[in-house]
């Protein structure tokens, strides 16, 4: 593997890897956000390493401020520490552990002009306690697991079992590492932080919702198969969005030739830990779950992909009411298409025809899971692309 130095990256066991995320030219204070060890501290460590740090992980300094918040603007306005605006910031690392120390951070930013980078795994105690996100005076920016583009070279089958976070990816012993982080995940994210009132049924739901990974919610039938009473399953499902694990991908509703179903797929937000959290991992090519992994790593390459890119189209799905679909929407103009076949024929274009019924869609791709960029193809109007011609194509902005 070619090691690569640069100023913005994560260091992970003598591998330097370049993020795409772009941090350093945010001219306001920010919140980072991201799910545990996809590279947040790392990441800033390296793009600003003689910053004032605050970490609210270490228990001294998590007692120190919790018991007099003050302490953090007498400590930035003491002599030798910061005096009026300043384009250097200061971090306050896992700030979702002492949201009132949100009150010193805005005092400091209207006063004297500080700009701070404030880090987080959710936003759930955050959003819950009645904080109002400083009320503008930050942005929002967040943090995935590793992309395509900063792996160059990856290894899909890899990928396609123990996903890409990047302490997971390179790991000796990847599936390991995976139970013992959504061991800690559980404990915690949310036993610790008292999340939610059971542990035990929490963990029940998790398991039966990885189980059901990029497929159609249906909230009754988690219920049954966890023993968690249906409204409980619904608060879960909040639970997973607020804490950054999994999202529910909403239908696209603005066709008007055919009825669309009105149901989300889940999602979570990394592979590998959807594979570890349901206790099965994908054998093989040809096999199911390798089919739906499949889908699931394009979802994720997706989503970072629009986030990085500031592109505020949403990123939809298309199921009509008798089953005709289209894996992923980009806006109401790219229909995406993704089939584990590596020799995909006409029958799997039947969606993406389909949908040129409801709108332009100028583009119309099929991704499959090829390598030989020479077989890219184009049919009745459909792009046919090898999965690493599409992903060049994607974070080279062609779409």
């Amino acid at each position: 593997m070619i090691l690569r130095i640069c100023s913005t990256c994560t260091i992970l066991q003598g591998v330097y890897l370049e993020r795409i995320l772009e941090l350093e030219n945010v001219p306001k204070s920010y919140f980072l956000f991201g799910p545990r060890q996809t590279g947040k501290t790392s990441l800033l460590r390296s793009k600003f390493p003689d910053v004032r740090w605050y970490d609210l992980l270490e228990t001294g300094t998590f007692f120190r401020l919790s018991a007099r918040p003050r302490i953090l603007r007498d400590e930035l306005l003491a002599d030798g520490g910061i005096h009026g605006p300043t384009t250097v910031p200061v971090v306050v690392d896992e700030i979702q552990k002492l949201p009132v120390l949100l009150d010193e951070v805005q005092l400091l930013i209207d006063r004297y002009g500080i700009r701070f980078i404030l880090t987080g795994s959710s936003a759930r105690k955050l959003t819950r306690s009645g904080t109002n996100l400083l009320g503008g005076r930050a942005r929002v920016r967040r943090l995935f697991p590793l992309v395509s583009r900063e792996i160059g070279e990856f290894d899909l089958g890899r990928v396609l079992r123990f996903g890409f976070l990047p302490s997971i990816y390179f790991s000796d012993d990847p599936r390991d590492d995976l139970e013992s982080y959504c061991g800690s995940y559980l404990q915690q994210e949310i036993q610790q932080e008292g999340i939610v009132r059971r542990i035990d049924s929490f963990a029940r739901f998790l398991k039966t919702a990885a189980t059901m990974n990029t497929q159609l919610i249906n909230y009754e039938a988690i219920a049954s198969d966890s023993a968690v009473p249906a409204r409980t399953v619904r608060e879960y499902f909040a639970v997973l969005e607020d804490t950054l694990i999994a999202e529910v991908l909403k239908p696209y509703r603005f066709g008007t030739k055919r009825k669309a179903i009105a149901t989300g797929r889940l999602y979570f937000f990394d592979i590998g830990v959807a594979h570890a959290l349901c206790g099965a991992y994908p054998t093989g090519p040809a096999t199911e779950s390798w089919g739906r992994a499949f889908e699931h790593f394009i979802f994720t390459e997706l989503r970072a992909w629009l986030s990085y890119m500031r592109d505020a189209r949403p990123l939809t799905f298309w199921r009509t009411r008798d089953g005709v679909e289209v894996d992923f929407i980009v806006g109401d103009d790219v229909a995406i298409e993704v089939k584990a076949n590596t020799n995909p024929v006409e029958r799997h274009l039947r969606g993406l025809k389909a949908i040129r019924e409801e709108g332009a869609f100028g583009s119309r791709i099929l991704v499959y899971p090829g390598d030989d960029s020479s077989r890219v193809k184009e049919i009745e109007g459909i792009l046919v692309l090898p999965v690493r011609e599409f992903l060049s194509r994607l974070w080279n902005g062609a779409w």
